[in-house]
């Protein structure tokens, strides 16, 4: 299974607090399952200061050393969106732009609250400008989650909805589970990732996931959503599509 979602580098954002539980949600995540890791510390984010993008080039480099073979770390970013991010990206050094692993795939994360910007818009522009946007978690946000039209037009605009294992598995909110359930009958979930924080309350791992999704909607569901859409992501692919 490919992970695209995950705070697993220490000492970054609310992830984890030191080097020594950062190797072990490592460790617990290949035991899981996990072959491919992208380390998405929060970007852009009014609450973490910006780490520079050396600095978590050799955090990765040290902790993938300490993982050793069976688990591949790559580096990203959950990018915090507001409107004034399309003309940072665009306008910015393209060699700055915190992409998922080699690929020019971006993990977008939306407020909590409705922006006052268009989503849809933020979402055409950056696919205009050759990027290929994933939102991250729209289930766990009020606004997003009830609304399939605008979901629909996100996708249609050339995003990826990322929904959180959590949500899956029955250890997130009630409404998310509904919200998570809802979007992967509908055809919306493209991607399911760990969104991983710690080794307690938001651990890494996906095999539960695999094993809800298996069982509900089958395993060829399970494959697409944990391991053929994130590989392609990653590959810069076409994603596989629903039978």
């Amino acid at each position: 299974m490919i992970d695209l979602h995950s705070h697993i580098l220490p000492d970054v954002d609310d992830g984890p607090g030191d080097f020594e539980t950062a190797l072990r949600m490592c460790l617990a995540a290949r035991e899981d399952g996990c072959h491919t890791i992208v380390a998405t510390p929060h970007h852009r984010h009014p609450l973490f200061a910006e780490p520079r993008p050396d600095h978590l080039r050799r955090l990765l480099a040290r902790l993938q050393s300490a993982v050793g073979p069976g688990l591949r770390l790559l580096v990203g970013a959950e990018i915090r969106v507001d409107d004034q991010l399309v003309a940072e990206l665009v306008e910015g050094p393209a060699d700055h732009v915190p992409v998922l692993g080699e690929s020019r795939s971006l993990l977008l994360e939306f407020p909590d609250h409705p922006p006052s910007h268009d989503p849809a818009a933020v979402v055409h522009e950056l696919a205009v400008a050759g990027y290929r946007p994933v939102v991250a978690h729209p289930e766990l946000l009020p606004w997003l989650a009830v609304d399939l039209d605008l979901l629909r037009r996100l996708v249609h605009r050339g995003a990826l909805l990322q929904i959180t294992a959590d949500s899956v598995t029955g250890r997130g909110r009630s409404p998310a589970r509904s919200a998570a359930r809802e979007m992967i009958e509908s055809g919306l979930a493209h991607i399911v990732a760990s969104d991983c924080h710690d080794l307690e309350a938001r651990p890494p791992g996906l095999t539960a996931a695999w094993d809800s999704i298996s069982r509900r909607w089958g395993v060829d569901t399970a494959r697409r959503l944990l391991l053929e859409n994130p590989r392609a992501v990653l590959r810069d692919q076409p994603l596989e599509r629903a039978a």
